[in-house]
């Protein structure tokens, strides 16, 4: 007997505050658009979010406005599951199976822990050096099969699939007992597509757009109204060179080919089209272009997100809701998690 596999999308977004144009492109509507083809369950993953202290009313309603923002950009949470990690108490139990199957030398070549936790690694936290294994759990607490990933994240899919592979391994006669031939988790593909996948900063082109940035011009946040997305946009970092022809003319030229790609996953074209159409042109022809398209794309969901949040009541029916639905997937996994590692359960 062989029990089959739900081709099946997982993902999630830090309730940290400030989502801004690089969330949006790099992940939001890539869920949206992962709504024909797929199931789908999005997550605020708001237990990674405290992998560094953060304000316990902030967090709440950071994780209300991430809940508002995947609605407003046109997740169906009705058809599709939208919740937040902290209600699925699976997330955590299969982490920790996961500590124990993870090798530390794997989490010692995770990056963003280098990155984030600096010169004081001795002053992280605990959880800031193991959230790739909780990543991981995220992921196969469902059996998700697909994950649309930013090209940072990419590693840690690659240990999530690691962990699969060791799981399947280090428990396969088990696995075999509780009927699954061709092993029990699977190893979950990337999903990285289209322009501006990777979406940098408008002040410097080498760095990433971030909330934590100390300037509010390095990056377009969901909340900025027309205005306020125009003044950026004119401000945003150049070179004093038109926009080349072709896209081996962006190579150098980071800022320009941050503008470029933006316009391009706004629009969704390529960045040959958009260099068709605006190549030899100056900045200053390309800049207003670009203010009126971010502006008519971002302007509604900005809009529909401050409706939102001004209905506590619906956003956190919406989250218990998504939140009871993936435990009905999540509970039956880890059931068999339990009984494949050898935990006695009670009937």
């Amino acid at each position: 007997m062989s029990i089959g596999l739900t081709q099946r999308v997982f993902s999630g977004v830090q309730p940290t505050g400030n989502l801004h144009l690089g969330n949006y492109l790099g992940a939001i509507t890539r869920f949206v658009e992962l709504q024909n083809t797929h199931e789908c369950i999005y997550c605020v993953v708001d237990m990674h979010a405290i992998t560094v202290w953060q304000d316990p009313v902030e967090l709440a309603r950071n994780t209300r406005e991430v809940t508002a923002a995947y609605i407003a950009a046109g997740v169906d949470a009705s058809k599709h599951i939208v919740f937040n990690q902290s209600q699925v108490s699976e997330h955590a139990e299969l982490a920790w199976i996961f500590n124990c199957v993870a090798r530390m030398g794997w989490l010692n070549r995770m990056t963003q822990f280098k990155d984030k936790a600096g010169k004081d690694a001795e002053k992280a936290s605990v959880g800031l050096y193991s959230y790739p294994d909780l990543m991981a759990a995220d992921i196969l607490a469902y059996r998700a099969t697909h994950v649309p990933v930013g090209e940072d994240q990419k590693q840690h899919l690659e240990l999530t699939r690691d962990i699969a592979q060791k799981f399947n391994n280090d428990f396969s006669k088990s696995i075999r007992q509780a009927g699954y031939d061709d092993g029990f988790f699977p190893l979950p593909e990337p999903l990285i597509t289209g322009a501006a996948t990777r979406v940098m900063s408008l002040k410097d082109g080498s760095k990433k757009m971030s909330k934590s940035d100390p300037s509010d011009l390095s990056r377009i946040n969901l909340s900025d109204g027309p205005d306020d997305i125009a003044r950026k946009i004119k401000k945003a970092r150049t070179d004093p060179d038109a926009l080349p022809s072709e896209e081996k003319g962006l190579e150098g030229r980071p800022e320009a080919a941050n503008l470029v790609g933006i316009y391009a996953a706004l629009a969704g074209c390529s960045i040959k089209d958009v260099l068709k159409d605006f190549g030899g042109s100056q900045f200053s022809t390309f800049k207003p272009a670009l203010s009126e398209l971010a502006v008519e794309k971002m302007g509604p969901v900005g809009l529909e997100m401050k409706r939102l949040m001004a209905d506590k009541a619906y956003i956190d029916e919406v989250l218990k809701d998504g939140s009871q639905r993936a435990r009905a997937i999540a509970a039956p996994i880890f059931e068999d998690v339990k009984r494949i590692v050898g935990f006695i359960r009670s009937k």
